[in-house]
C-alpha cells in the first residue's frame, strides 16, 4: 500500500476590517457625500475609514430625531428606563470591544481602558434610573396665595443637538447622550471627530436594543461644518457644546440665537469621571404649570 502525504499550504490570513456607517433613523447609511477620513490610534496608526458627513446628513438626522420625539417623548417614564437599562445591558455584553476602541482611542492600556468602559456602562445604568424620579425632584405642588392650587411637572424641550466631547471617546460620550434621552428628548450626535468609532459604535448598540429609530442619530465627520447647519437648524431646539473649542462655541451660540435655543455651553474642566449631577438632566427640560381653582370657582383650568 503506497503512502500518500498530503502537502497543506499556509496562506497568511487577510484582516477583514469594519466598516463603520452613520446611524440615522434606525439605519446605517453612508454619507450622503461620499466621503471618508482616516481615523487613526494615538500612535497614529490607521484604524478605519469613517463616513464625513456632510450638511445634507445633517438635516437627515434632525428630521428623523423629529419624527422620533413624539412616541419617545409620551413613552412612560418607566418605559424609557427599562430601554435604557437595556442598553447598558448590551453595552456589557460588547464590553471587551468597547476596550478596545477606547484603547486605541485614548492610548491607554486594557486595565484603564476596562475601567473608563465600566463607568460609562454604570453611568448609563444611572441615568435609566433617573427616567421616572427626575419629575419628583424638579416638579411637585406650589404655595399660591388664592383660591387656586398648581402642580408644576417638567416636559422635554425637543431635538438636542449634542456634540460629544473631543477628548473621552466613551464616558464622555455616555456622560452628555444619557441625560438627554432619559428625560425624553431625542438627539443628534456629533462624534468626536479624531475618535469617533465608539460613537459609531455605538450605533449598533442602539439599533439592536429597544429604543425607536431616530431617537439618537450619530454622525461622525468635521464638527465644524456639522455643528454650524444644526445651531441654526429651525428645528433644532437645543444644544450641547461639550465637543467644541472657545472659537466654535461662540460661533454656534450667535448662530443658536436665530430661534432662541437652549444652549448648554462648555465648561472650563470637565472631569467625566466624577459622579453626574441633574445638571444634564434639567438643562433640556421645560416647566408646564398646570393652574386649577379650588372652592366654587368650578372645575376648569388653565395652564401656561
Amino acid at each position: 500500500m503506497s503512502e500518500k502525504t498530503e502537502k497543506t499550504e499556509r496562506f497568511d490570513r487577510l484582516s477583514v476590517f469594519k466598516t463603520y456607517k452613520l446611524y440615522v433613523g434606525g439605519k446605517f447609511p453612508r454619507s450622503e457625500s461620499g466621503r471618508v477620513y482616516e481615523v487613526t490610534d494615538s500612535k497614529g496608526n490607521w484604524l478605519a475609514n469613517v463616513p464625513l458627513s456632510s450638511r445634507k446628513d445633517a438635516r437627515d438626522a434632525v428630521v428623523a430625531a423629529r419624527k422620533a420625539f413624539g412616541g419617545w417623548s409620551g413613552a412612560t417614564a418607566y418605559n424609557r428606563g427599562q430601554i435604557l437599562y437595556r442598553i447598558a445591558e448590551m453595552l456589557e455584553g460588547r464590553r471587551e470591544q468597547y476596550v478596545r476602541e477606547v484603547a486605541d482611542a485614548e492610548g491607554l492600556s486594557k486595565s484603564k481602558a476596562g475601567a473608563v468602559v465600566d463607568a460609562a456602562i454604570d453611568r448609563w445604568v444611572w441615568y435609566a434610573g433617573w427616567t421616572d424620579k427626575i419629575a419628583q425632584v424638579v416638579g411637585g405642588g406650589n404655595p399660591v396665595a388664592g383660591p387656586f392650587f398648581n402642580l408644576s411637572s417638567p416636559e422635554p424641550t425637543g431635538v438636542v443637538a449634542v456634540l460629544a466631547p473631543q477628548d473621552s471617546s466613551f464616558l464622555g460620550l455616555v456622560s452628555v447622550v444619557a441625560p438627554v434621552i432619559a428625560t425624553g428628548n431625542t438627539a443628534i450626535v456629533i462624534a468626536s471627530e479624531k475618535s469617533p468609532l465608539p460613537a459609531l459604535s455605538l450605533g449598533e448598540v442602539l439599533a439592536t436594543s429597544d429604543l425607536p429609530g431616530g431617537v439618537v442619530n450619530v454622525l461622525s465627520g468635521r464638527t465644524a461644518e456639522i455643528a454650524p447647519p444644526l445651531a441654526a437648524h429651525q428645528d433644532v431646539n437645543a444644544i450641547d457644546l461639550a465637543g467644541a473649542d472657545d472659537v466654535l462655541a461662540k460661533e454656534l451660540e450667535i448662530a443658536a440665537a436665530d430661534n432662541l435655543k437652549r444652549v448648554l455651553r462648555p465648561q472650563p474642566v470637565d472631569d467625566w469621571t466624577t459622579t453626574p449631577g441633574l445638571d444634564r438632566m434639567t438643562a433640556f427640560l421645560e416647566t408646564k404649570t398646570v393652574w386649577h381653582p379650588t372652592g366654587s370657582l368650578g372645575a376648569s383650568g388653565s395652564s401656561y
